[in-house]
């Protein structure tokens, strides 16, 4: 009896050590999806109002990490249905070499250029890996870094926080601003017009 016991155990650490000699895999489940050529809608429930539309080359899903990533990005933008119905309008465009939408539906990217069409203002937003631009829905968007150039207002802003209709809710004390009295141009329906 004590025999069979000794054999049983050293069957079972041999069995052990070959299982722990063995390499893991180095590829886990593939849970997630893998799109090619996609146009995609995104409702986000913070921002009821807005849909966020995109083409991208590749988008992919990862429902682990709860992200979805799209690179080769065209086509960006936020469109919102008037207060009184009627069709949707292109409220903001949105271009970057990649996004992430997050189980928020923020975006995350480490640069963009973010156009608000009815305020004629082009704002290049830089982020890093570790505090990325962010598109915040329901509320607006904020970087690092970024640059804007309207027709009332030319900055250069660290630590922006600033809403969809122009806002500027937060900027860094060595952030400049220059704005023009004289204007040479203003905003109407979305283009820039010489006055």
């Amino acid at each position: 009896m004590l025999r069979t016991g000794v054999y049983a155990l050293v069957a079972l650490a041999v069995f052990a050590l070959v299982f722990s000699r063995t390499p893991p895999s180095q590829a886990g489940p593939d849970t997630g999806a893998r799109l090619s050529d996609v146009q995609l809608s995104l409702y986000p429930a913070r921002d009821p109002g807005a849909v966020w539309r995109f083409s991208a080359e590749r988008v992919v899903s990862d429902p682990l990490r709860g992200e979805t990533r799209l690179t080769g990005l065209a086509d960006g933008g936020r469109w919102l249905r008037p207060q009184g119905g009627g069709a949707p309008v292109l409220d903001a465009t949105l271009d970057a070499p990649d996004l992430t939408i997050d189980t928020q539906d923020n975006l995350l990217t480490r640069q963009a250029q973010v156009t608000l069409v009815q305020q004629c203002a082009d704002i290049d937003l830089r982020g890093t890996r570790e505090r990325p631009v962010r598109v915040e829905q329901g509320s607006g968007f904020s970087a690092p870094v970024a640059q804007v150039d309207s027709p009332s207002l030319v900055a250069r802003l660290t630590n922006l926080r600033m809403t969809f209709d122009f806002q500027i809710e937060e900027a860094g004390e060595d952030s400049t601003f220059e704005g023009d009295l004289d204007a040479a141009e203003t905003c109407e329906n979305g283009r820039r017009i010489p006055l």
